[in-house]
This record gives structure tokens, sequence and C-alpha cells, in this order.
């Protein structure tokens, strides 16, 4: 089951630019099918109910977006994970796309 949470109502601002998502040794991932590089990308996602910052990942092309420019996510979904008595929550879209009018401060 895929979890997506919808954006629609939440500002997302982004809080530091695009960089590879890395494995261990250093080297830039690259989703499993398609062989595309992904990115990882730091936003504060703001609603009535407060803020939270949130790394999204996405595949493809460097998200062409930059620090303080509002975003449209396309399709995030919540990725819930465990690992060696870890857990969390992972983030991935497809796309983040810099709003209208949304020049970096």
């Amino acid at each position: 089951m895929k979890l997506y949470v919808d954006t629609q109502s939440k500002q997302v601002q982004v809080t530091k630019d695009p960089e590879p998502k890395n494995d261990q040794n250093g080297n830039q991932r690259s989703e499993k099918n398609t062989g595309r590089l992904m990115w990882s990308t730091q936003v504060f996602v703001l609603d009535e109910t407060g803020g939270e910052i949130i790394t999204i990942t996405t595949a493809g092309e460097k998200p062409g977006v930059t620090v303080g420019q509002l975003v449209a996510v396309e399709q995030l979904e919540a990725i819930p994970w465990a690992t060696n008595g870890r857990n969390g929550v992972a983030f991935r879209a497809i796309s983040l796309k810099p709003k209208a009018g949304s020049a970096a401060k």
C-alpha cells in the first residue's frame, strides 16, 4: 500500500539546495528499475498545525529549485521504515517544481 500526503493545503519551501543522494561509499544512488539518479532536497512544510523539516527524494533530473523558493510537490509518498532497531519515515516525490511567482529571497 502506498501512503500519499496531500500537499495542496500546505506551504512547502526549500531550505537546502538539492544534493545527490549518496550511498555509504559516497556514490550517488540510482533508482533500481530505471537507473535514474536520485536527489535529496530538504524542505520546510507548513500547515495550520505547524511546520516540520523533511527531506524529499526524487529521481531523474536534478530538481530546479533553490533555497527560499515555494515549491509544488508532485505525489508526495510517505514510506515508513525500520532497520536495526531504528525507524522513521522517508519521503519520495515524482518532482519538485517552483511555484509560480515564488522567487528565492
